[in-house]
């Protein structure tokens, strides 16, 4: 442990002068009120001192709107019979489902898993995993008749895919320039050696990670992105590398090709400094040779290096489609399903070997659920669905949140089966956001919708 003192403002010594300025050009740049963002930018990195050692979030975001009807299945008889006669031949069989045993009460109901999701229900027997039931989007807690009355207001253009999309990952409607995850990384990126990876998305790139200043690093599975032309591709001939490298970044007078060559020179070094980190990490836990598989082994190889890239707060995000089974649901999500466990269940592997499973808490999100009834081969769009959130800090073997009754007709359903939320996304966020260190104020700057929500730490993080 370092024994000198913690620094717990900005202006601590040169080091935090130097902090200072950066932070003020920065936000400065973004339009943002400086000394009230300066003022939040320490109070980040002071608050991420508090919580010791590095820490780390994981999304997988399911795109498509994953049916939540047929992850979280009802088990015992009264309540799978209920749930089959509103299903009808989309609904799991009991022989095809793995019974939980959560310490949560249910009332008498039991709940099982698919049995293409085994790795999961062992991660949470086990105590590594837990369920967080009818999770949406929401500006404030909403009754029916509320909702009925729209006497209070509702996020945009439910049921759609883009907007949801956007609204679950940024608080806001499609065009959102930042996202929660982004958000925190401004707070956050400054106790990092390389701001640069702070916000790092695998596979694919999407509002969550963009901050007002911090910019999220997109990488492959393979690793960082190189530029072919500067001597990693077939289109590199002998010293033209050396001569495309002095135009990319060499200094400029005009303004846009200032920042265009720092962004080279940016992107240069990044790509460099992850491929010798990347180097130097031997992973033995196996992962899926699936898309998914793939883009978590990624982040569990940057999560391995991460004392040479000197992270110690990260927010990586990754996804994958094909959730938007209006039709063959029965066929596809089965096989969605496993790819999922078989990759999280990798994942968590990956951060045992390592030594941090307690450091590194993975959790799932979608556009949004589903309907509870068939349109005869698959579900519609539907509002809030239960996600999964694993990982050594998670209290688990429990089921937080409301799970609703499987039937129609109940206190939560909008309409065909479709769940009113129980929890909001920003409570969500904000459970998780606690977890890595950020506090109250901080987390009502990166989720401004936050106060309209009595309850703001859902306690399935310890």
């Amino acid at each position: 442990m370092n024994a000198r003192p913690m620094r717990t403002t900005l202006l601590d010594g040169r080091a935090s002068r130097r902090r200072f300025l950066r932070y003020g050009a920065a936000f400065a740049g973004a339009g943002i009120a400086t000394p009230f963002a300066l003022q939040l930018a320490g109070l980040g990195e002071a608050s991420a001192q508090s919580a010791p050692g590095y820490r780390a979030l994981v999304c997988v975001f399911l795109y498509g709107g994953n049916d939540h009807d047929n992850t979280v299945v009802p088990y015992d008889a009264d309540s799978h019979a209920s749930y089959a006669a509103v299903r009808g031949s989309i609904a799991r069989a009991l022989p095809d489902l793995l019974p939980l045993a959560p310490d949560t009460p249910l009332g008498g109901r039991q709940v099982a898993l698919p049995r293409e999701l085994a790795p999961v229900a062992t991660l949470f027997a086990a105590g590594q995993a837990a369920i967080v039931a009818n999770v949406g989007t929401l500006v404030q807690p909403t009754t029916l008749a509320q909702y009925r009355a729209q006497s209070v207001p509702l996020p945009p253009k439910l049921f759609s895919h883009n907007d949801q999309q956007s609204f679950w990952q940024s608080s806001s409607p499609e065009g959102a320039q930042s996202g929660w995850g982004g958000r925190m990384g401004d707070l956050l990126q400054a106790g990092n050696g390389q701001a640069i990876f702070t916000c790092i998305a695998s596979g694919s790139t999407d509002v969550l990670l963009a901050g007002r200043v911090s910019r999220q690093y997109a990488v492959t599975s393979s690793g960082s992105i190189p530029m072919n032309v500067l001597g990693t591709g077939t289109n590199n001939v002998g010293a033209s590398a050396g001569l495309m490298r002095t135009l990319m970044t060499e200094a400029r007078t005009h303004r846009m090709e200032q920042e265009l060559n720092r962004t080279h020179r940016r992107s240069i070094e990044a790509d460099a400094e992850l491929r010798a980190a990347l180097a130097g990490v031997a992973l033995t836990t196996p992962f899926p040779a699936t898309t998914l598989g793939g883009r978590l082994q990624v982040v569990a190889r940057m999560i391995a290096a991460r004392g040479p890239l000197a992270a110690r707060r990260q927010v990586f995000f990754t996804s994958l489609g094909g959730f938007d089974n209006h039709d063959n649901l029965p066929e596809d999500q089965p096989a969605l399903h496993a790819q999922v466990a078989d990759a999280v269940a990798a994942f968590h592997a990956a951060t045992v070997e390592l030594g941090i499973a307690d450091q590194v808490t993975l959790f799932t999100a979608s556009d949004f659920g589903r309907t509870m009834t068939s349109n005869g081969d698959g579900s519609d769009h539907g509002w809030g669905g239960h996600h999964f959130v694993v990982g050594g800090a998670v209290r688990g073997r429990a089921i937080y949140g409301a799970l609703p009754e499987p039937r129609l007709g109940h206190a939560a359903d909008v309409g065909n089966g479709r769940l009113l939320p129980a929890v909001g996304v920003d409570q969500y966020a904000a459970t998780l956001g606690g977890w890595l260190g950020l506090s109250a104020t901080q987390l009502a700057d990166v989720l401004p919708g936050l106060s309209g929500f009595p309850t703001r730490d859902l306690g399935f993080l310890g």
